[in-house]
């Protein structure tokens, strides 16, 4: 018959294997159950950001050349998307050029793509070449004759702005700041950045706190007349 320290050892050899295996399927369902809690938690964002890449808008814009171009495919890798709406002989949108060179300048190297956007269909790529030139924007142009994107962005009025996210999801569109309070009156300097800070917002993941501001200039609807 086996001493105490005998069995003590005999015991100990044939649990042991038992401990070990419990432990490994103990770890094993631990793992399965952070499996299904990651799965569960991860759904909701995966279907929002299906649908919401599914819902991403699809247009193709004339450029100078007249070739199509697809604003927001060629713009795929960027952090955000704005459009900037003007017109060649708007006294208030040319004189927003050096802000938009400034705003170019800030957020370009952060990700941001900025296309010039103009809706007047009597204006000629000739004439848009020369306004690009004259005022020096440093950003591609498009032109939106038919109003596509007029229609997609809710603008009114040149100068105005739209600002897409990375999902390319409508997140401000209004004025690039408060200069203008009504036609022919302005302020000696503008209290508010809007799109400056509906850029910072979205850049950072945040809300844009005013997703739609008003903007002063020349009206949109008035081109096609």
């Amino acid at each position: 018959m086996p001493s105490g320290n005998a069995r003590t050892a005999i015991d100990a050899a044939f649990h042991r294997p038992c401990h070990e295996r419990w432990i490994v399927e103990r770890q094993e369902a631990q793992r399965r159950t952070m499996l299904v809690v990651r799965r569960v938690l991860l759904t909701p964002l995966a279907l929002l950001v299906v649908v919401r890449l599914a819902a991403a808008p699809t247009v193709r814009l004339p450029d100078l050349d007249n070739r199509l171009v697809d604003p927001f495919l060629a713009a795929e890798s960027s952090k955000a998307v704005v459009f900037l709406f003007a017109s060649v002989d708007c006294p208030i949108s040319n004189r927003y050029a050096p802000v938009v060179q400034r705003l170019h300048q800030t957020f370009s190297p952060q990700g941001v793509t900025f296309w010039l956007i103009y809706p007047n269909p009597a204006e000629t790529p000739a004439a848009i070449r020369e306004h690009v030139k004259t005022f020096n924007y440093p950003v591609h142009a498009l032109r939106d004759p038919k109003h596509e994107l007029v229609k997609l962005t809710n603008v009114q009025v040149t100068p105005e702005v739209a600002v897409f996210d990375r999902l390319h999801a409508l997140v401000y569109h209004g004025r690039i700041d408060d200069r203008y309070v009504s036609l022919g009156v302005e302020r000696p300097a503008p209290t508010r950045q809007d799109l400056a800070d509906a850029l910072a917002a979205t850049l950072s993941g945040g809300r844009v706190k005013e997703a739609s501001t008003q903007a002063v200039g020349c009206f949109i609807a008035d081109f096609v007349q």
